[in-house]
């Protein structure tokens, strides 16, 4: 083992050792349900709003996102980054304050699952069993992403087998979530989150100024550019990634329509309700939107800055520097996307010295783990609190609703890690997916339940069927218009069918409608 090697596993042990110590830490602190899942609503603006960014991330902003610029995608990006950063924005400006009003006023609700039962005074409670469905689903599906990312990262960095880094991302995810609950996955987001807008700020300064300065910095990026259409690289990238020279119409509107997922990604919603006061939600937004901005601008410098940057200094992923030279720039070898999704850990391997590198490839781990960390616990926190607690056991103590809580965690990483296991898994198509399921089953109805006095429980349910069933068909369908994002189609379906049968539903609940005037009321 060399020294570079040995300097950025010190930095890696440091750094896992650290989120294992914060769980711990926070392990007596969670004395009921509402502290394991909700943090008491205690949480200040600035972990609030880190945390809620930093989950929402995930390794596709360090790994997928750099890896399509990398290979040519920087329309889709750009489009995808004003539909995310537009998605967030209105999230904190239209839900964070309302939801944590109407969770309160609505049975002072801690899971959005148990959220959407008392706003719709579902006796059935069956909104609370489809979306515990959803959840699950999509989340499983969501933290296999995250699982990805880890085993990548360490197969790119220390040449670890793909099942080992695997099994390394899980053990560690693990301990800090099932020990410390909220206020240690907002404490590790809070900690990830600043490591990550750091890592971009540095790294994408550094780039440019390598590169000669910005204007030096774009002509090395137009001549890369060249060479790789005078290679076989041109041909393999444009079928790649669908001439993206003419990127327009239906996948500009796909790209932007990632925004409409934010307004029902659970891991994120539920920071809005255990935020510390109404208050502190402008200045959350501020910290959080900022943070957006800047990280994804850090997307697009070190996507495209990278393989400039990687060319002047001899590497280019999946080649070498000898064939380089002797194919006179044949980027034909690069077309894996799997391989271009550890540009961002190659940039960071070749700009700094072995220690500080490892600390921001902790980034990529960051990334990955707050998300993971986030999805697990939402969905744990459904299954203890919506399905134990709410249908079979209604009596069960707190302490047996937190021990089914951390087993439920422990078991869904487990399914997560079962999907993951290949390792020509694309973190961008794996959250892909997952995002557009919770944005469409999930968005229409908090967004109905926040501003629309006259939404039913029949049309919840509704609403949750459909737009999830349209999901799950619309994915498994290609060409023409099914080439449409499927988050776009399931949140029109889900939002049509939720008014229609609401408006059709004669049995209003007058308990329900007064507690709603009692909602809008409240002081902010």
């Amino acid at each position: 083992m060399d020294s570079a090697t040995i300097g950025k596993l010190i930095a890696f042990i440091l750094y896992l050792g650290m989120m294992i110590y914060v769980g711990l830490r926070n392990a007596n602190k969670n004395n009921s349900s509402a502290d394991f899942f909700l943090g008491g609503r205690k949480v200040g603006p600035w972990v609030t709003a880190l945390s809620a960014e930093a989950s929402d991330s995930s390794a596709w902003l360090l790994m997928g996102l750099p890896g399509l610029c990398y290979l040519g995608g920087i329309k889709e990006t750009f489009w995808t980054a004003l539909g995310l950063i537009a998605g967030t924005y209105l999230n904190w400006l239209f839900v964070a304050k309302p939801l944590r009003k109407c969770s309160i006023s609505f049975g002072d609700s801690i899971t959005i699952p148990e959220f959407f039962t008392n706003r719709f005074k579902d006796k059935s409670h069956l909104i609370s069993i489809l979306s515990v469905i959803f959840i699950v689903l999509f989340f499983t599906i969501y933290t296999a992403s995250g699982f990805v990312a880890c085993a990548k990262l360490f197969n790119s960095v220390f040449g670890l087998p793909y099942h080992a880094g695997l099994a390394i991302g899980l053990v560690v995810i693990l301990c800090y979530t099932i020990t410390g609950g909220y206020t240690a996955v907002c404490t590790t987001d809070f900690i990830q989150g600043a490591l990550i807008f750091v890592s971009f700020v540095i790294s994408a300064f550094i780039a440019v100024i390598a590169l000669g300065g910005p204007s030096q910095a774009y002509a090395a990026v137009q001549n890369f550019d060249a060479a790789a259409v005078a290679g076989n690289f041109g041909e393999a990238m444009k079928s790649a990634f669908g001439a993206n020279a003419e990127y327009k119409g239906m996948a500009i509107v796909s790209a932007l329509a990632w925004g409409l997922g934010y307004f029902g990604m659970p891991h994120i919603i539920v920071r809005f309700m255990g935020i510390r006061s109404n208050a502190e939600v402008k200045k959350a937004r501020r910290v959080g939107t900022v943070w957006m901005v800047v990280s994804y601008v850090g997307t697009f410098l070190i996507g495209t800055l990278g393989t400039a940057y990687l060319m002047n200094h001899g590497t280019l992923l999946g080649t070498t520097a000898e064939k380089l030279a002797a194919e006179g720039i044949n980027l034909a070898n690069i077309t894996s996307f799997g391989d271009a999704e550890t540009v961002f850990s190659a940039v960071m391997q070749n700009m700094f010295p072995a220690f500080i590198a490892g600390i921001f490839l902790c980034a990529i781990l960051a990334a990955s783990m707050s998300t993971a960390d986030s999805q697990l616990l939402a969905a744990s926190s459904a299954i203890g609190q919506d399905i134990y607690k709410g249908l079979i056991k209604k009596d069960a103590d707190e302490k047996t609703v937190l021990n089914i809580s951390r087993f439920s965690v422990f078991a869904i990483a487990l399914v997560a890690l079962l999907l993951s296991l290949d390792p020509a898994s694309s973190i961008f198509s794996l959250v892909s997916y997952a995002w557009a399921g919770f944005g469409a089953t999930f968005g229409p109805l908090v967004l109905l339940a926040l501003y629309w006095k006259g939404m039913t429980a029949k049309g919840a349910i509704a609403g949750l069927i459909t737009g999830g069933v349209t999901v799950v068909t619309w994915h498994q369908l290609h060409g023409g218009i099914f080439d449409l994002y499927e988050i776009v189609p399931g949140f029109v379906v889900c939002l049509v069918f939720s008014v229609v049968v609401s408006l059709l539903d004669k049995n209003k609940d007058p308990e329900m409608l007064a507690e709603f005037d009692k909602y809008k009321n409240m002081a902010d």
